[in-house]
């Protein structure tokens, strides 16, 4: 079971919290910001004066032929007003919103690149992704849709409140009793609203997430023939994820319809009372009409009022969401004032009493008192059995984790002192299962070193005996790959990330079983180009392949987190013990 960031909803940031999150966002784009209040103001107060127009049509507009004349022009140039600033608000506002939701978007991805490994692993992609994806997609109709309804309705609803009282102050008075009436039960309902809101947005990103999780082992699902079981499981975290959406939208439609009964409920009633004004003479139909209308938007605009603020709920969920991920700190970070890698580097190692335990998991140890001292050049073999810590060391060394105690040191520097990003350029890493990308072979192979010309790339590719197959594609080295490689087979994936460690030309090189899925002729072929690679370079190596193991210049035996033996090949089988039993069993038969 993952770990989700969130930690409870009594810690989770208010909906204004959430939703002031983003104005700095907002005021980086002050044109935009200006341009967007500017036409707002304008449609809200071409609105207003529709109900003017409307008063002086009833009144003037049906005597002489001059005064039809200007009562129609006006109410049409009114109207031609508030087209062009409803379409200038809808332009900025808009145009405010994708610019904002890129801005956020983007702030966010760098934040969860820049996340340590222990986060990862303890959080599924696919949630992750529907973060990045469907709450802020929520947040960009929060601001290009949601926020502009909120402002125009307040400013309208006012601007017509004030028409109301200066229309007739009576029936303006009698107007206001709808307005408590309306707003009681958004008040009521927000809470509930909210939570609702938040529960939805899991229930979609657990869905995205096994799905995402699923599709990308396709090949284990269908292996097991486990399709029918997939879309059983996948169909109940749809039907979660509705049943918590239905009792939002059931809220939110309970919440709306209340408002609107109640206030247009209000409004029949007070033109009621202005209907028997107008027969008795009190005021002239003029009068009423305008009246009528300003009640309409004045109603409408406090409806919408209650719309929205349903809708700021469903957003500040999905904001307090995607906080909560800026708000997780980056524990694997550069100091305040970084020290420079030395020039060039040596790539001396050094591992000073390492005691170490994932954070996220359980605190069992995986390294106990490590010490371990690579010299510039040397090459050094781990071995030992399955869970002996071997992988481990090496995530220490790239500083993907920091020791619980102890140091890991570069050229006889703690590298904790080092920016990691600049650390981690000293390295050239081939993991045990290679990771490609959905692009070309040469993309792939460049992301090892981008400014890398292609005659660099297709060297790199010959060296790691690459070249063959991938000239070999339909379009070369610019055939896709396929999502994760998938168009290749194991052992050439392995090969096209050897070719990209290759062309990382780094001077620390760690390779984790980075021939395991050759074959025996492409092993010895790439085993050569390995060989030349090493010369001059610091490579730590986690094999079990025995060419690899004698070729070292020191093999180091470990088992259950402990450093149990170090030596040559001849030594090691000579004083017999884990490492006399390892090469008997995966050696020699």
């Amino acid at each position: 079971m993952h770990a989700d960031p969130t930690t409870s909803d009594s810690a989770s940031p208010s909906r204004f919290d959430s939703i002031t999150t983003l104005w700095p966002f907002l005021r980086r784009y002050p044109g935009l910001l200006s341009g967007w209040l500017i036409a707002l103001g304008l449609s809200s107060l071409a609105t207003l004066c529709l109900p003017l127009a409307i008063g002086r049509m009833i009144d003037q507009g049906f005597g002489s032929g001059t005064r039809i004349d200007s009562a129609f022009l006006v109410l049409f140039l009114v109207a031609v007003g508030l087209g062009l600033a409803t379409a200038a608000r809808l332009y900025f506002v808009s145009l405010l919103g994708e610019s904002v939701i890129r801005n956020l978007r983007d702030q966010l991805y760098a934040h969860l690149i820049a996340l340590d490994a222990s986060f990862h692993d303890n959080n599924r992609s696919g949630e992750l992704i529907s973060r990045l994806a469907t709450d802020s997609e929520l947040l960009r109709n929060m601001v290009a849709t949601t926020i502009s309804v909120a402002l125009r309705s307040a400013v309208t609803a006012a601007g017509a409140l004030i028409g109301l009282f200066a229309t007739s102050p009576r029936l303006a008075a009698y107007s206001l009793l709808g307005i408590p009436l309306a707003i009681l039960p958004v008040i009521l309902g927000a809470r509930r609203l909210k939570r609702a809101s938040r529960e939805s947005q899991d229930a979609i990103a657990a869905a995205t997430g096994r799905a995402s999780e699923r599709l990308g082992a396709i090949r284990t699902v269908q292996a097991y023939a486990r399709e029918d079981y997939e879309q059983r499981c996948y169909r109940q975290t749809l039907d979660a994820a509705l049943a918590t959406a239905r009792r939002r939208i059931s809220t939110q439609a309970v919440v709306t319809a209340a408002a609107i009964v109640l206030i247009f409920g209000a409004i029949v009633l007070v033109l009621w009372n202005g209907a028997h004004a107008v027969a008795a003479g009190e005021m002239s139909a003029g009068a009423l009409g305008q009246f009528v209308v300003f009640a309409m938007i004045g109603g409408g605009s406090i409806g919408a009022l209650a719309e929205v603020w349903n809708e700021l709920q469903r957003a500040a969920g999905g904001m307090g969401r995607v906080s909560e991920l800026l708000a997780q700190p980056v524990t694997i970070h550069a100091p305040a004032s970084p020290m420079p890698l030395p020039a060039p580097v040596r790539g001396e190692l050094e591992l000073r009493d390492i005691h170490f335990h994932y954070p996220q998991r359980s605190q069992a140890p995986v390294l106990q008192g490590i010490n371990l001292h690579i010299r510039p050049g040397e090459t050094v073999a781990l071995v030992g059995p399955s869970g002996a810590g071997k992988s481990s060391l090496l995530t220490l060394m790239m500083r993907f984790y920091d020791p619980q105690q102890g140091q890991v040191c570069l050229d006889g520097v703690d590298v904790r002192q080092f920016d990691p990003q600049q650390l981690r350029q000293a390295m050239a890493l081939v993991p045990q299962h290679p990771v490609l990308f959905a692009g070309s072979a040469l993309e792939n192979i460049r992301y090892g070193r981008l400014d890398a010309s292609d005659e660099e790339v297709f060297a790199a590719a010959r060296a790691a005996e690459a070249d063959g197959f991938l000239a070999a594609l339909p379009e070369g080295y610019h055939s896709e790959l396929g999502e994760r490689g998938t168009r290749l087979s194991g052992g050439q994936q392995q090969r096209v990330a050897i070719a990209r460690a290759l062309l990382r030309d780094a001077p620390v090189l760690l390779l984790d079983e980075a021939t395991s899925a050759l074959d025996a002729q492409s092993e010895h072929a790439v085993q050569q180009a390995l060989t030349r690679l090493m010369q001059g370079r610091t490579t730590v190596v986690i094999a079990h392949r025995l060419a690899t193991v004698m070729a070292a210049d020191r093999i180091v035996v470990m088992d259950q987190g402990r450093i149990v033996a170090e030596g040559r090949h001849e030594e090691l089988l000579a004083a017999g013990g884990l490492y006399a039993e390892l090469a008997h069993l995966q050696f020699i038969h």
